[in-house]
């Protein structure tokens, strides 16, 4: 008795694009500076967690610059975290966002950027104008205070 072949097409998983809200666009608050979008990272931000370990968290926004989600990225030790861009864009490309407003928390209380988180705003820029998603602003943010790169003429 032969063994019966399968087509090749029909052992690859299928990919199916779609994003799904409960939250009606009306309902969806809107980015009109960098200190509305701090207070929105704020109320997303665990207060545990904002002064113990550093996290890095995506603004996802729609044409409007109204919030479609919060996407956090990653979460790392106390001086640091990783960010896999590959992911971020993922998540901006899912909700069909146009532009991202990236943050991180610095637990030292300390806003100022380190080489390393201009580093990554230069990179996370250059991949969003590949894919027409623009980075609006980075917010390195704490308790009490934040530092916006657009604010600082450093975007």
């Amino acid at each position: 008795m032969k063994a019966q072949q399968v087509s090749s097409w029909k052992i690859v998983a299928e990919i199916d694009l779609i994003y799904r809200t409960k939250v009606k666009s009306s309902e969806r608050p809107k980015i009109t500076s960098s200190k509305s979008a701090y207070a929105i990272l704020m109320d997303c931000w665990d207060p545990d967690k904002i002064e113990f370990i550093e996290q890095f968290k995506v603004l996802l926004l729609n044409q409007s610059n109204k919030v479609l989600g919060v996407y956090q990225a990653s979460s790392g030790g106390i001086a640091g975290t990783v960010v896999d861009i590959r992911l971020l864009f993922a998540s901006a490309l899912k909700a069909n966002a146009v532009g991202i407003i990236i943050s991180h928390n610095h637990p030292s209380g300390k806003a100022a950027p380190s080489e390393t988180d201009k580093a990554i705003t230069r990179k996370i820029k250059t991949a969003g104008e590949l894919l027409d998603i623009k980075l609006l602003d980075h917010l390195i943010v704490t308790e009490q205070k934040y530092y916006s790169f657009l604010d600082e003429g450093a975007l």
